[in-house]
């Protein structure tokens, strides 16, 4: 973060040239570091088996807490304090309910699997979510804005956006996962493929990771001290939306007698965000200019540090609370 913010001031360039090329309305060097992320993580899930996971009632239960955490609680949550901290800035505001209602497909599978979660559950949740997210993010959008908030602002989403970004974001790297899983793993057995191909491009997770938030930070650095009045102000909600439905998901699912795995799954899918659909929309609704865009790209710069935290404050509560399963 730190270097990146560097690039972004020292080097006046460095924000423009980043923005320059885009790949479904977000920038291209973020876009390559979100699907080089995401390949490695998606090469792991056991694919071969999920079918044999939803043949348990307990994974359907599991796929019901989801939804209510992510697309009912979790949403109506941002909104109230996107009002509560922000109600004399409607653009500000606006920026924050995108976030809030763009629900997690992908970063999700790097907390989890930094944090060891249970892939194979959050794979299922992933497909879960993004077949929600194209039917529910539109309709979703007009309900917060012109029904609960009375926005007078035009919006329009289209389904074809939400789709696009799913499809590229989530349907890319899941499709070559899928692909290198079904042709490799035949040919070298189980065991080589964790032993020798996983080993070797699993480290990649965490480059992409890494890379990823440099340039974040690089693109949007003189712009995110420009303004850090508005920043500081937008930070505060999304502090506190982090670390309460994080810490009540956690504390929600340990009192359901849920094994650390799956909770690990449900905390991290319910805390976090489809930033690059809530940056791609805002900025193709309002321009790169507006304060919905600011919104929704501190949104990221916020929960990145955020749920990297988690990852070891949850790894450290396992421990303690010799939380197993």
């Amino acid at each position: 973060m730190a270097i990146g913010i560097l690039l972004g001031n020292l080097v006046p360039s460095t924000g423009a040239a980043l923005r320059k090329g885009e790949f479904v309305g977000v920038s291209l060097p973020i876009a390559i570091g979100l699907l080089v992320m995401m390949y490695p993580i998606l090469c792991k899930v056991r694919y071969e088996t999920l079918h044999l996971l939803l043949r348990h009632r307990e994974l359907w239960i599991q796929i019901g807490v989801s939804f209510v955490l992510n697309w009912i609680i979790a949403p109506l949550f941002m909104v109230a304090l996107a009002w509560a901290f922000l109600p004399d800035r409607q653009d500000l505001r606006e920026g924050l309910i995108f976030v809030g209602i763009a629900r997690c497909i992908a970063m999700v599978l790097i907390w989890n699997d930094l944090a060891n979660g249970d892939g194979d559950y959050c794979a299922v949740l992933v497909a879960f979510n993004s077949i929600l997210q194209i039917i529910l993010f539109a309709p979703f959008a007009v309900f917060y804005f012109k029904v609960v908030s009375r926005s007078h602002s035009s919006l329009v989403v289209s389904y074809s956006k939400v789709a696009t970004s799913v499809a590229v974001f989530l349907g890319i790297p899941l499709g070559a996962a899928v692909l290198t899983r079904f042709t490799l793993r035949p040919l070298v057995g189980e065991a080589n493929y964790q032993r020798r191909f996983i080993r070797y491009v699993g480290p990649l997770s965490l480059i992409g990771l890494l890379y990823t938030i440099i340039v974040l930070f690089a693109s949007q650095g003189a712009h995110v001290v420009k303004q850090i009045t508005s920043v500081l102000r937008i930070c505060a909600p999304l502090i506190v939306y982090f670390f309460v439905i994080f810490g009540f998901t956690v504390l929600l699912c340990r009192k359901f007698g849920f094994g650390y795995r799956t909770s690990c799954t449900q905390s991290f899918t319910a805390a976090s965000n489809n930033f690059e659909l809530a940056i791609a929309v805002v900025v193709a609704v309002y321009g790169a200019g507006s304060g919905q865009a600011l919104a929704a790209t501190v949104g990221p710069l916020i929960e990145v540090p955020v749920l990297v935290a988690l990852v070891y404050v949850l790894k450290w509560a396992k421990k303690r609370w010799q939380w197993d399963g």
